[in-house]
């Protein structure tokens, strides 16, 4: 598996049509990130655009998932590969064995 960063550009995020994607959206990103294959998403504040990033086998692996997603018809994607990925990862506190 490898790493992948999507910067993606919304287009035309304010129509009524996009907004009405939106929970569909919410639900696929949900199932996404539970099966492992989204590793994070972010959304811009002005929400002109969105990261995400991906564990996939290859390229192809990555623009199906984007091409599955509900809003796929408003997003402008550039992929890259990352040679790493390091993140804190919330949810569950160190233990400490004092």
């Amino acid at each position: 598996m490898s790493t992948y960063k999507a910067e993606i550009e919304l287009i035309n995020p304010f129509k009524a049509e996009f907004s009405k994607l939106i929970p569909e959206q919410r639900k696929k990103v949900d199932e996404l990130m539970n099966a492992g294959l989204i590793v994070s998403y972010g959304l811009a504040m002005d929400r002109s655009k969105l990261w995400i990033v991906f564990e996939a086998k290859n390229l192809e692996q990555v623009y199906d998932t984007l091409r599955s997603m509900p809003l796929y018809d408003f997003l402008k994607p550039d992929v890259f590969e990352l040679a790493f990925y390091d993140t804190i990862h919330a949810g569950f506190p160190q233990l400490s064995l004092n």
